[in-house]
């Protein structure tokens, strides 16, 4: 690890007080940006040097304060990583509400838009930068089984074409923007469904799950200038689950 790599830099993490949230900022961090987690909840637990500021996705006043408040007393760029994110509880798509539908899509979807949207504003008026947004395999790659997911699996596939559509209108003012699809990660989340692990390991051609730092990893390649030739790129780990 280059732990000098993002020095100078000025990163922040929707979602930073999550599982991979946390994993992103911690890894940063520990290669010299500067990072702060937006998030609605447990920034009381943040990792050392991470500084959180608290964030509601829904809202686009809440994401412009959040904004504003970067930039008041540092004129510096920050760049982006989008890895807030919630799933349904495995509902079938003829009996899921509208409302949870709206929900899942608001966070996952919407949220990515009006960050994505207010940071890349600033970015492009300081000559560029990089924005990392968190899909899954789950939009692209698969259908996850057995549990039902359509509202999440269709979020994230948004996600991916929303990536790759900024990222062509966004490229040429020296914004790079990608998309990072991970597959199952080992997350308190992930824990909660215990009772489907074996089934989901069956199709893992590494026979485990992801970890939240192998995440981390990804996403700081993405942000690096080692990644400088990708555009609307769609980087999919997911232990070969695709595959079979």
């Amino acid at each position: 690890m280059d732990t000098t790599r993002f020095t100078g830099r000025r990163v922040a993490v929707t979602g930073g007080a999550g599982g991979i949230g946390q994993a992103i900022a911690r890894r940063l961090v520990a290669e010299g940006a500067e990072v702060y987690a937006l998030d609605r909840a447990g920034l009381d637990t943040l990792p050392e040097g991470v500084r959180g500021f608290e964030l509601d996705l829904a809202s686009p006043d809440s994401v412009s304060a959040v904004v504003a408040a970067l930039y008041a007393d540092d004129d510096r760029p920050v760049d982006l990583v989008t890895s807030a994110g919630i799933v349904e509880d495995d509902v079938a798509v003829v009996d899921m509400p509208v409302a949870q539908f709206d929900a899942v899509l608001g966070v996952n979807l919407r949220g990515v838009f009006l960050t994505c949207q207010a940071f890349g504003r600033e970015l492009i008026a300081r000559g560029g930068g990089a924005i990392v947004n968190i899909a899954s395999m789950s939009g692209n790659a698969v259908v996850n089984y057995p549990q039902k997911q359509a509202a999440y699996n269709t979020s994230k596939a948004a996600v991916t074409a929303f990536t790759k559509s900024v990222a062509v209108e966004w490229g040429t003012a020296g914004v790079r923007v990608n998309a990072l699809s991970p597959g199952y990660v080992d997350t308190p989340l992930n824990h909660l469904k215990a009772h489907m692990h074996d089934t989901w390991k069956r199709d893992v051609v590494v026979d485990r799950f992801a970890t939240p730092e192998e995440v981390a990893a990804s996403v700081a390649f993405l942000l690096s200038d080692d990644a400088r030739y990708y555009i609307g790129a769609e980087l999919l780990m997911d232990g070969g689950y695709s595959l079979r």
